[in-house]
């Protein structure tokens, strides 16, 4: 798999160049505020990102669905925006509304439903050709503002705390070795992960797969078990980090008056950086109600680690 980073650093040049709306959303970031919050071990990010009120506050059920064109499909996007032919099937695109400084959007060229399932590959196969960025996948009730077709989002390397914080002993522990590749489970982070890390992409897609089915199967009423995955590729190996979910959305997001913060958390949330489009969620947001966003959307480290010992 050859390196696609500079044909994705000229994609970012030309298209802040021509295409205007772009590149005032990427301006914008300047002006994106961030405070930290200390938990025991590791740190949170709070961004206030007033751009992201879209896929924050997105419809997502299913008739909302059917009454809108999917943005994605290519008919559908704005003309001034081109992209990267990736694979027999993909197209990389930069992303109009962005969290990081370079944020990209990688659509399949079918308009076929957001599942994992027969594609954890094609993010193995990204996370390799783009080195400089973290692939990342939100399930279709896990974050992902498209349920209805199937992408992959990225961002760049170094802004997401998870990828410091892994390795660390006090926080991720190696749990299981197969062959080339090693499981890790994580505690005291606030939220169950397993982890997988190695050099032979065929075993991590065995690996994923046996957590997948296992997992599914706790969730038989789910189009497809609720999950988000974080994946890069560094020196020779990828690391993957799959965070299981309960729920979509927590209660807060649809609470009313001062008891309402508008936060639908998906993979760069549960990554550690939280997005926050009102400013006023981002001003009263406290690490009490992060931690309680957690809990709830997410499975505990004692669930995952259950999970992982009878899955793989």
């Amino acid at each position: 798999m050859k390196d696609y980073s500079h044909k994705v650093r000229e994609l970012f040049n030309s298209q802040l160049t021509e295409w205007s709306q772009a590149r005032d959303s990427y301006r914008q970031l300047d002006n994106v505020r961030v405070r930290e919050l200390s938990f025991t071990g590791y740190t949170i990010a709070v961004q206030f990102n007033p751009g992201r009120i879209t896929s924050s506050a997105a419809k997502v059920d299913a008739r909302s669905i059917e009454a809108r064109p999917c943005f994605l499909c290519e008919n559908n996007r704005p003309p001034e925006q081109k992209g990267v032919p990736f694979s027999d099937d993909f197209i990389i695109l930069i992303n109009p509304f962005p969290i990081f400084r370079r944020h990209l959007t990688i659509v399949s060229g079918s308009h076929t439903p957001q599942r994992i399932a027969g594609s954890f590959g094609t993010m193995l196969s990204l996370a390799r050709a783009l080195p400089e960025y973290v692939i990342f996948y939100n399930g279709p009730q896990c974050g992902a503002s498209a349920p209805d077709h199937l992408h992959f989002q990225a961002g760049n390397r170094g802004f997401l705390p998870v990828e410091k914080d892994f390795g660390n002993p006090l926080l991720s522990t190696k749990a299981l070795t197969a062959r080339s590749t090693e499981t890790w489970l994580w505690r005291g982070y606030g939220r169950g992960m397993v982890t997988l890390k190695g050099t032979d992409e065929s075993e991590i897609a065995v690996l994923f797969d046996n957590f997948y089915e296992g997992f599914a199967r706790s969730q038989p009423d789910r189009p497809e078990p609720m999950l988000n995955i974080l994946a890069y590729h560094t020196g020779n190996e990828w690391i993957v980090h799959i965070m299981p979910r309960r729920v979509h959305r927590p209660a807060c997001y649809f609470a009313e008056g001062d008891e309402k913060i508008l936060l639908s958390p998906a993979s760069v949330d549960l990554g550690g950086v939280f997005i926050t489009p009102r400013e006023e969620d981002f001003t009263k947001i406290t690490d009490t109600d992060i931690a309680d966003i957690l809990t709830e959307v997410c499975l505990s480290e004692e669930e995952v680690k259950i999970l992982t010992v009878q899955s793989i």
